[in-house]
């Protein structure tokens, strides 16, 4: 009997991660596939949703709403930051990503929307946020929650 995938599995899977107009935007090569465990928060709940219930060998493909997905866009995370706080050398340009350090000292990838002489608009939203994402999967494997391969009692 075939193991199904429910929280604290530990699943090994190929995916896909397209936008509505069929552009990849993630996933993984044919000679590398993910590994993780289902529930333990590293994934958005849409993502999750999709592979309860699937065991090895199954193949999803499922929509997946903003709102499971990565959110709507937030207008609060668009922050207007003075251009004198940016290094003299940073070539800004729309469209550019770069790295930003939070009040915890986390790093945090912003987006420049738009800037002029004196202030650099910057977009903290997930990329994805406020867009619909087609969540293609193949199980390639899947253990039960608190087992694992180095135990031989299973």
């Amino acid at each position: 009997m075939s193991v199904v995938i429910e929280k604290g599995s530990k699943v090994t899977l190929h995916f896909s991660l397209k936008l509505d107009d069929g552009r990849v935007v993630d996933g993984t090569p044919a000679e590398k596939p993910a590994s993780l465990t289902v529930g333990d928060g590293n994934l958005p709940e849409g993502f999750e949703a999709t592979l309860y219930g699937l065991a090895s060998g199954d193949d999803r493909v499922s929509r997946i709403p903003p709102e499971k997905a990565f959110g709507m866009p937030n207008p609060n995370n668009v922050q207007r930051i003075p251009r004198g706080t940016f290094a003299s050398g940073v070539e800004l340009e729309e469209g550019l990503v770069m790295s930003f350090v939070d009040a915890a000292k986390s790093e945090l990838p912003g987006v420049v929307r738009a800037f002029d002489d004196d202030m650099v608009e910057v977009d903290f939203n997930h990329p994805l946020a406020g867009r619909h994402l087609i969540f293609e999967v193949q199980i390639l494997d899947v253990q039960p929650p608190g087992k694992s391969r180095d135990r031989k009692d299973w």
